[in-house]
């Protein structure tokens, strides 16, 4: 077991463990020495490192996904911590728990698989029960079924969140069909099993996360399709426009063209799904935000590309922290820096600053007709 885990690792502290590499980058200093700037991670998190001295000696006998023992000291820097490192070396993988290095469900996949066969196995329509336990029936389908994550890195990213994602839908769609006495609820659980189906071949899970050749040419929609196609071969008799009524699900399941769907929802329950889908990958994003957010002092996380929004801290804000005054807004203390100071601040190893969406420019008055034209009276003003 490792001596220590990233969420162990406090201020100002020596420490001597092991992690796995999940980014390496060789840059310059301003001296033109080089330096590393890795991302080190195990399952609970990660966090940035500096190698700033001896780089030659070790820069070329680790790479991506290999596993580090290193030496060094943890430090806070902008606010986050950041672990300068003074010796390192490669690990053997035969050596290390690979069980200490990736997120995982804290449920049993065992018993989460079990959780939803029970589920299909009371889905009235005998003709998406079949298909549905053809698909679960099938041992290779199975095997990466209890294992696949649902995201790279945006919801449930870790080993099992496939199904941790797909048991959350499926209990909101027994909740909403309630609800809403038009909505099929056989369909819903047919599109809660089967929308994501394509991620146990798109995404790559043995080291850190990825997308394999296959996700890369095809994308989740198109493979899980597939995987619908050749379940249906075994079922002649299934209804071809319920076959239609599935599948519509699986493509519009993202809602619109923008975020990758190739058709909107165009009847109940394919939009209900989307939202349902929508909900329980915003809310699970949100949950992990929160939860390794590294930020040392005050109450917002730091900016969610996924989220588009920095997220506050409620039991720390509650609590009586942050400055509940008439001050910036989070994130807006200071102005972004000029492309040479961001220059120097990344020659020094220190991160430039993520650019901003469209939305959060539109939101700062940046990058906006409105924004420009009030700059405009402002200036004419003075």
């Amino acid at each position: 077991m490792k001596s220590k885990y990233v969420s162990d690792l406090r201020p100002n502290e020596d420490v001597t463990t092991t992690f796995l590499v999940q980014s390496k980058d060789v840059r310059l200093k301003k001296t033109g020495e080089p330096y590393l700037s890795l991302m080190l991670a195990d399952k609970t998190g990660e966090i940035d490192a500096k190698m700033w001295d001896n780089v030659a000696e070790v820069v070329d006998t680790f790479d991506r996904d290999d596993f580090i023992k290193v030496k060094g000291r943890v430090q806070i820097y902008q606010n986050r911590p950041q672990f300068t490192i003074h010796k390192m070396v490669r690990c053997d993988e035969g050596l290390v728990d690979f069980a200490d290095y990736f997120p995982a469900s804290e449920r049993d996949p065992e018993e989460m698989f079990a959780e939803l066969r029970d589920i299909v196995a009371q889905v009235k329509n005998e003709h998406i029960r079949a298909l549905l336990e053809a698909v679960l029936d099938d041992p290779e389908i199975a095997a990466r079924y209890k294992r696949a994550p649902a995201a790279k890195s945006v919801h449930h990213a870790y080993l099992g969140g496939l199904l941790e994602h797909v048991l959350s839908l499926c209990y909101l769609c027994r909740v909403t069909a309630q609800h809403y006495p038009f909505i099929d609820l056989d369909l819903m659980i047919a599109g809660a099993v089967l929308h994501d189906v394509g991620k146990i071949y798109e995404l790559s899970y043995r080291r850190s996360f990825g997308y394999t050749d296959q996700g890369q040419l095809l994308g989740h929609i198109i493979i899980g399709l597939r995987i619908i196609d050749d379940k249906l071969r075994q079922l002649p008799e299934f209804p071809p426009r319920l076959r239609a009524l599935i599948e519509h699900i699986v493509l519009s399941h993202h809602g619109s063209l923008e975020f990758g769907s190739p058709k909107v929802p165009v009847f109940p329950e394919a939009l209900l799904f989307h939202y349902l889908d929508n909900i329980d990958s915003k809310m699970e994003n949100m949950r992990a935000v929160l939860e390794r957010d590294n930020q040392v002092e005050g109450v917002w996380t730091s900016y969610s590309p996924p989220l588009e929004r920095y997220i506050l801290k409620k039991e720390k804000f509650l609590g009586g922290g942050g400055d509940f005054g008439d001050g910036p807004a989070p994130g807006e203390e200071t102005a972004p820096p000029a492309d040479a100071a961001a220059a120097d601040e990344q020659a020094l190893g220190r991160p430039k600053p993520a650019p901003l969406s469209q939305s959060a420019a539109v939101r700062r008055g940046q990058g906006s007709l409105f924004g420009d034209k009030l700059r405009q009276a402002l200036n004419s003003d003075e």
